[in-house]
């Protein structure tokens, strides 16, 4: 087994249910290293948001509610809870209507840009997986290793209706929903998802979770076969 660097920092990128969460968290967890969904903190802010009856398409109203919160993610048994001012809302962050929120106020740069600078204070220490649209992008484009999550569209359609069908009506108006999330995200000015020159492409559409953990697996310590490193990943 390769020896790993303590700080290395691993970018996980792509669109909605390429199974890029999945495969974080699970990659951390062989790692030993900590995961964090970046995409929990916009939807933790979108909560908050929708809680105060705030308009999500009004960028300093959600700067100013930003600044008067606090979003921790803190490690747990099955990858970390999220907090808002010091609540767990973990579980209603995942809501598909969260969600949704949460594209709808990513498009804002003054939002990103304020989000980003915490996704870097926690990941600055490094042994991290981090995920989501624009981690070796934007957030650690230095990163060490910089992977990009994709899968054909119907696949993406189904597994996002599988999560929560009671919540998403039928399998043909998700198909629509991840469309445009998908053209949402490409075509946003701001910090647009597209994959690092430098990222490994992986498609997710016909492996499951520990296939593509496999072959991440493999490409770390391909990578790093030679390096000397004290510490053991």
């Amino acid at each position: 087994m390769s020896r790993l660097p303590r700080d290395l920092i691993i970018a996980v990128d792509g669109p909605v249910a390429a199974g890029k969460t999945t495969a974080a968290r699970l990659l951390a967890r062989r790692l030993g290293y900590c995961h964090i969904e970046s995409g929990a903190m916009y939807r933790a802010l979108a909560w908050k948001g929708l809680k105060q009856g705030i308009d999500l398409s009004d960028p300093v109203a959600l700067v100013n509610l930003l600044s008067q919160t606090t979003l921790e993610l803190r490690p747990s048994a099955e990858g970390f809870v999220v907090l808002v001012d010091g609540k767990d809302m973990t579980d209603a962050l995942r809501s598909p209507k969260m969600q949704a929120a949460a594209s709808v106020l990513s498009v804002h740069a003054s939002v990103r840009e304020k989000l980003v600078e915490r996704q870097r204070e926690l990941g600055a220490r490094g042994g991290v997986v981090m995920d989501g649209r624009d981690i070796g992008t934007v957030v650690f484009p230095d990163a060490a290793m910089k992977f990009y999550l994709t899968a054909a569209l119907d696949e993406r359609g189904r597994r996002r209706f599988r999560e929560s069908p009671q919540e998403l009506g039928t399998i043909e108006t998700t198909l629509e929903e991840v469309a445009k999330r998908d053209r949402r995200d490409t075509e946003r000015v701001a910090s647009p998802l597209k994959p690092a020159p430098n990222a490994i492409l992986i498609d997710t559409t016909l492996l499951d979770p520990e296939e593509v953990v496999r072959r991440m697996e493999a490409e770390i310590h391909r990578k790093f076969k030679n390096s000397h490193d004290i510490s053991l990943a």
